[in-house]
């Protein structure tokens, strides 16, 4: 699951060729494709209908997704951007695919353009189950672009759910669930109002873990941030995060509940950062619930000021440009 530099390097070249999509091109969408399994008249595949999308494209375009359960794997490359894709609520329009092994290919959905807005969708990935003797690597989405939202949302899974790959995102009232390393990777990026959901499928002798934050860097922005929201599940306890490289992971968890859920030490490390803690920052503040209590933590844990705090909970975190403003939806910050 680690994402080595080289490939930050070309993220970063790609956003500078591709990355043109602006506030004065992107407003409201100029255009609406539908997806529905059912009818004549409309694309019968969500893939089909992203397929029609033009490279380069700098208007939005949205993707309206009937009811329904839709059985594909499904890509927006690098080349398409401005999408919406618009279901029908996300206990109403599903995508389901199965697909194990590699992190990096195994997503139902894969997003690698630019500007991609989600609302009202469920990304699940189908291969493990609470039963499965041999959990491994399946990903519900993949998100290596930049200025990506999600809002009422679902993703489930149970190893490596939510690949947050790289970029900036934000994830508004959003449902997530999994078992192990179920949020990770090295982006941006803000999750608020969100539940996180620990389903342990690794059986009882396995520690669950939800976070598992790639941060390269003390120079590297990024961070996840989880601001209110609601940390509960079933199946025993989880730690919050671990940090899975030996760069400088980065999490914090502001103003959320958490149900009694959560191992005491709160959080985990792997071997190579024993007696190098100082490259972690993990910070739980202003939390509240029976798994919140602070006693028994990892000593290690961070305290920030409010004014550090205050810098990664605001939406400026990652909307120093505005782009947020610009999304065809009013009203999710």
């Amino acid at each position: 699951m680690h994402f080595p530099k080289f490939f930050s390097i070309i993220f970063i070249l790609q956003i500078l060729v591709f990355g043109f999509c602006e506030s004065h091109k992107c407003a409201k969408p100029y255009k609406t494709i539908h997806v529905c399994q059912r009818g004549d008249k409309t694309f019968k595949t969500i893939q089909s209908a992203i397929d029609t999308v033009p490279p380069g494209n700098s208007q939005w375009i949205r993707i309206r997704i009937s009811p329904g359960v839709y059985k594909e794997k499904v890509t927006i490359d690098n080349t398409k951007r401005c999408i919406f894709l618009h279901g029908a609520g996300r206990n109403s329009t599903t995508i389901q695919w199965g697909d194990f092994g590699s992190a990096k290919h195994t997503a139902t959905v894969e997003i690698s353009g630019n500007n991609t807005l989600v609302k009202g969708i469920t990304f699940e990935n189908t291969h493990n189950t609470r039963d499965s003797e041999n959990v491994t690597q399946a990903v519900a989405v993949r998100v290596h672009a930049d200025k990506c939202a999600f809002i009422n949302c679902g993703f489930i899974g149970v190893q490596d759910t939510l690949y947050d790959s790289i970029g900036r995102h934000y994830y508004h009232n959003c449902y997530i669930q999994g078992a192990t390393d179920f949020i990770f990777g090295s982006g941006r990026s803000i999750f608020k109002g969100c539940k996180i959901y620990f389903s342990n499928g690794l059986g009882p002798p396995k520690k669950g873990v939800i976070t598992a934050n790639e941060r390269e860097s003390e120079d590297d922005p990024s961070a996840f941030v989880f601001n209110k929201c609601k940390i509960n599940g079933e199946g025993g306890k989880t730690n919050l995060g671990r940090a899975l490289t030996s760069g400088n992971p980065r999490v914090i968890i502001a103003k959320s509940f958490f149900a009694d859920v959560i191992r005491t030490e709160g959080w985990a490390e792997k071997d190579f950062f024993k007696g190098h803690e100082e490259n972690i920052t993990f910070v739980e503040e202003r939390c509240r619930g029976p798994g919140s209590d602070l006693t028994g933590r990892v000593a290690w844990i961070n305290k920030l000021k409010k004014s550090e705090i205050k810098k990664f909970v605001d939406i400026s975190f990652i909307d120093n440009d505005g782009w947020i403003a610009n999304l065809p939806v009013k009203g999710i910050k």
